[in-house]
This record gives C-alpha cells, structure tokens and sequence, in this order.
C-alpha cells in the first residue's frame, strides 16, 4: 500500500478527477502549485495537501518528491503564451523529474502524454514534446514508468466542449470551423482517471503505455454542432478549406486566450483514434459522450458553469 505520492499538475482538469478516486485515509497526496489559494475544490478532500511550489526549480522539485512512493505527472500545455513554453512544460520538467526521483530514489512514475505523441511524422511541436518526454522517461534508469495517451477529454470543466460553447455563444448564426473533418474519439476525463489509479501499484503496467480512446469516433465538426445542439442555440457550423483552416489558425495566434493556433492545426492533421481498445485491459467500458455532457449544458445550468470554467482557466 502506498503511503504518500506527489501529483504534479493536481490542481489541473485531470487531477481534479483523479484526486477524488485517490482518495484513501491511508494514502497522503501532495499537490504543488504556485497558487494553492485557488484551488479550494481540492483542498476539502481529506488526504490532500497542497502546497505553494515552484515545480521548475530543481531542488524544490527533490524535496516534494522526497519520501514519496510514487510520482504522477499530469503536467501539460495546448498552447504556448508568455514564458510558458512546450520545451519547459512538457520536457524540461521531465528532465527535471528523472534527476529528482533518481536522486531521492523514487522509483515510480505516471505520466500523461497525449494521443499520437509516438508518431514519427507529426508536425505538431505540442506532439513533438510530449514525445520527447516519453522516449525520456522511458530511457531512465531505475524508473518503473506507465505512460497513458488520452485522445481528446471531456467532463463538465473540460477545456474541449466548454471552449467551443463559449464561442458559439459569442458568434451568433453562422460559425465557421477549421478542420472540420478531423477525426476525434472523446474519451470521459473520469474512465482516464480510474485507468490511472488502477495503474497505481500494477506492476504489469510498468515499461507499458496505454491509448485511451472513447468508444465512437465523430468529426470535429459533428462534436461542434453536438455542442450547439446541447446549448439549445441554433447555428449553422461552417466547415472552412485547408488553406482558410490555416488562415483562421494564423489569425487567431493573435486573439487572447488563442482558442485556435498554428500548433492545434497541425495536431489536428493527424485523427485522435485508436487502433486498439486498450481501456478492455483495465476491465472499463469507456463512458458515452452523449451520456455524459448534455445535463451540464442545460441553460438553467450555463451561466454557472461559464462562470467556474472561467474560474478554472486562470490557473
């Protein structure tokens, strides 16, 4: 039974999930961040303590992992903006995490990387990384290491579904959409989190990585009007050419917030698919989109899910 672990990236969309499946009176969960004072919806749980942290300092991160029986690294960016670049995100930190587990010889470690990050042909630098942090961490001696690629994730404070809803509340009639026939295979951040935790102290899963898809694929443009439809707006979703797609990516680089970029185009070249439903491994069928999302996009509802999305996004 493990006893303490650290969890970087905790106070994020996906911990929030997975702290609430850890939780356990035996088992004391660390979670660094910069601003523990907004995260209050993780400190009511009772084994979870967290803690104001510069994660990217090294010696910093040696002493968080110190004790620890295991690391989960749930660390990770869609776009870059300020100082906060993919290289630091996604591989730096991974460096950083081998030389302090290695040092405080912490020899377990979960990392969340993302579908498609193993292949060879990606244009995407958010891929590219996060590849990179794979080969790193799966290279390192004296780790036992599980990786976990999720395509696309979805709950009620994703940054998937409620994006576009923002959006498509913003752009009245006519939206139009670059990629429109990208193929993506949403998979419920919940299902993610229980592959995780099941993982935990699964020694079969040591040296393993897993692809994590739900269990229908849809076009991007059918999961925007899925949106639409959920909200009770009525919009007619463009679906724009390359070339315009690429224009739109360009153009948004620029917007606030960049809801669409460059680097996103290029992911979405590539479909969020899998070839083999590795979720049967773990006993789990994964979760209905259509199940799961319409009753937190009833309108009684928006506003007050708007207004914690929003919250959320400032961390």
């Amino acid at each position: 039974m493990l006893k303490k672990i650290c969890v970087l990236g905790g106070s994020g969309f996906v911990g929030r999930h997975l702290l609430s499946r850890l939780v356990h009176p035996k088992l004391r969960i660390i979670v660094p961040s910069r601003r523990p004072e907004r995260h209050r919806s993780i400190t009511v749980l009772p084994n979870v303590q967290t803690v104001r942290a510069n994660i990217h300092d090294q010696e910093t991160l040696n002493q968080l992992v110190d004790g620890c029986d295991a690391v989960i690294n749930l660390v990770g960016i869609l776009n870059e903006s300020g100082h906060n670049k993919f290289e630091q995100a996604h591989v730096t930190l991974v460096d950083k995490l081998i030389k302090a587990c290695q040092t405080k010889k912490v020899q377990r470690i979960l990392h969340i990387s993302a579908l498609n990050a193993d292949k060879a042909d990606v244009k995407s630098t958010y891929l590219k990384t996060k590849a990179q942090a794979e080969q790193r961490l799966m290279h390192a001696t004296n780790l036992n290491v599980t990786v976990f690629r999720p395509s696309v994730m979805f709950g009620i404070d994703d940054a998937f579904f409620n994006q576009f809803a923002l959006l498509l509340d913003l752009i009245p009639c006519c939206f139009p959409l670059a990629c429109p026939n990208a193929k993506i295979s949403p998979v419920w951040v919940n299902d993610v989190a229980e592959v995780i935790a099941q993982s935990l102290e699964n020694r079969e899963t040591f040296g393993q990585s897993y692809n994590l898809c739900g269990s229908k694929t849809y076009t991007l443009k059918t999961l925007v009007e899925f949106t639409a439809q959920m909200m009770g707006l009525k919009r007619t979703v463009i679906g724009l050419s390359d070339s315009l797609s690429k224009l739109q990516a360009r153009l948004m680089e620029f917007v606030p917030s960049k809801p669409f970029s460059m680097d996103n185009y290029w992911s979405l070249q590539t479909d969020s698919v899998c070839n083999k439903d590795d979720f049967a491994l773990f006993n789990i069928q994964p979760a209905s989109l259509e199940v799961i999302m319409p009753s937190h996009f009833e309108p009684s509802h928006q506003r007050a899910k708007y207004v914690d999305f929003r919250f959320t996004a400032r961390r």
